[in-house]
């Protein structure tokens, strides 16, 4: 059973994995590792619907949540939408064995922040759940490796132009390359304030809702 979280600070995770060797071996994975709880495990995509943010106890959302895509009943894609609807400032990492196009692509757009596979080393997973929490996009090397493939077989429409400042666009740029609010900002010698503006701006024009998002469209209109 994964235990409650408190008011320590540390990354509090979330699990929603179907198969229960999995899911006891990361909460037990998180919970051993200093800096890190895990503090609920679902089952199916349908139990962490009813479940999450249901009752005083899960008042605080986690930091971020692990998703398995081949769940059984609702698929963890179509949870994940559904999810960043109703709790848009969730953190939603895909762990999954699919690394196909379609899923990969499909749980992007759907606003997972990551996609690691099951295969990753514990060492990685638990880097990539520190490494969403603030601002990044981890990914397995192989998914990478497809995600920049796909999008530059995507044909962006012509004269995409949302009139972005060249600031925004430098920041923009820094989140396709993989940078968060912290590293953005010593990059460009401004505060994190002043990141978190800029990007609040890039999210209107590109009518997105989530960095995934941002990213996404930015490949795919070859925005930088």
């Amino acid at each position: 059973m994964c235990e409650k979280a408190d008011a320590t600070g540390v990354i509090a995770v979330a699990i929603i994995e179907d198969q229960r060797e999995v899911r006891e071996g990361v909460a037990v994975l998180i919970n051993g590792t200093k800096g890190y709880r895990c503090t609920a495990s679902y089952r199916s995509m349908e139990e962490a619907l009813a479940r999450v943010g249901a009752n005083a106890a899960d008042a605080v959302l986690p930091d971020a949540v692990l998703v398995d895509i081949g769940l059984p009943g609702m698929s963890g894609i179509e949870g994940i939408k559904l999810l960043k609807e109703r709790f848009p400032n969730m953190t939603l990492l895909a762990f999954t064995v699919y690394d196909d196009d379609e899923n990969i692509f499909d749980a992007l757009c759907a606003g997972a922040s990551g996609y690691l596979l099951k295969n990753t080393p514990p060492t990685r997973l638990l880097e990539g759940l520190r490494e969403v929490v603030t601002g990044g996009a981890p990914m397995s090397p192989e998914v990478a490796r497809k995600v920049i493939r796909l999008f530059r077989e995507v044909r962006p429409p012509e004269r995409a132009n949302y009139q972005l400042t060249p600031q925004e666009t430098e920041v923009l740029r820094l989140l396709v390359e993989g940078h968060h609010y912290k590293t953005a900002a010593a990059e460009l010698g401004i505060s994190i304030n002043t990141v978190s503006f800029h990007l609040r701006n890039v999210y209107a024009k590109l009518q997105v809702h989530s960095k995934s998002e941002a990213v996404t469209k930015a490949l795919r209109d070859k925005l930088v």
